[in-house]
C-alpha cells in the first residue's frame, strides 16, 4: 500500500478509537440523519450509531484497493492512480469529518448540519472534477455511459467537460453556507442536474461520430 491508503487506514482506524472512547457518555439513541434544514429527524442504537460508519469506510477501503485490480482495463487506472489514490483519501477525509459532527452532536454541541457540511462537500465535488478531467476509460471510475465506455474519444470529451462542470458545481455547493436552510440543496441541485446533462452530452457526442 501507498502512503495515502496508510493515511486512510488510520483515518478508519482513529474512528474506531473515537467510537470506543465515547462509547460510554452516548446516549442509548443516537442521532444519525438530518433532514436538508438540518434538523435531527432519524436515530440509532448506540451501538450502531457509533461503529456503523467505520464499518462502512472499511468496506469501502477494501473495495477501493480491489478496483484497480479488477477493473478489465486496470491498465489504463495505472495511468491516473495518483489522482484515484487522492481521491480516494480525499473521501474518506470527508467521511471522517462527517462521523467528527455525528459525535459532537450527541455529546451535547449544536450547529446546523446542512451548513456544517457544505464546505466538505465542496471539496469533495471539486475534487472529483480533477478526477474526472483526469481519469482514463475504465468500468469502475468517472461517468460510465454505454456511450463513453464505447468510445475513448466520446470518453475524453464528457470528461473534460464534466470536470469543469463539476468543479462549477462546488462553487455552487460553497453559497448554501449563507443560506443554512437550504444549504444541501446548494449541493444536490448543480451535481443532479449536471450529471444528467452529462448522460445525455455522452450519447449525442456518439452518435456524432458513429
Amino acid at each position: 500500500m501507498g502512503k495515502r491508503q496508510w493515511l486512510v487506514l488510520a483515518l478508519i482506524l482513529a474512528s474506531f478509537a473515537i467510537g470506543l472512547y465515547f462509547y460510554p457518555w452516548m446516549p442509548d439513541k443516537i442521532a444519525s440523519h438530518w433532514n436538508a434544514a438540518g434538523e435531527v429527524d432519524g436515530y440509532m442504537p448506540k451501538l450502531w450509531g457509533l461503529f456503523l460508519m467505520p464499518l462502512i469506510s472499511v468496506a469501502l477501503f477494501i473495495l477501493f484497493l480491489a478496483i484497480p485490480r479488477m477493473d478489465p482495463m486496470r491498465d489504463n487506472i495505472k495511468k491516473f492512480r495518483d489522482y484515484f489514490d487522492t481521491f480516494t483519501l480525499v473521501l474518506f477525509l470527508f467521511l471522517f469529518y462527517l462521523y467528527l459532527l455525528t459525535i459532537l452532536w450527541n455529546i451535547g454541541a449544536r450547529f446546523n448540519m446542512s451548513q456544517m457540511l457544505v464546505p466538505a462537500f465542496g471539496f469533495l465535488i471539486y475534487y472529483c472534477g480533477i478526477l474526472m478531467q483526469n481519469a482514463k476509460r475504465n468500468w469502475f471510475i468517472g461517468i460510465r455511459t454505454p456511450w463513453t465506455l464505447s468510445s475513448e474519444a466520446v470518453w475524453n470529451k464528457t470528461h473534460q467537460l464534466g470536470g469543469r462542470l463539476f468543479k462549477i458545481a462546488a462553487v455552487i455547493s460553497f453559497l448554501g453556507i449563507f443560506v443554512p436552510r437550504y444549504a444541501l440543496f446548494f449541493f444536490l441541485i448543480p451535481v443532479l442536474c449536471f450529471s444528467v446533462f452529462l448522460f445525455v452530452y455522452s450519447y449525442v457526442k456518439y452518435r456524432a461520430i458513429v
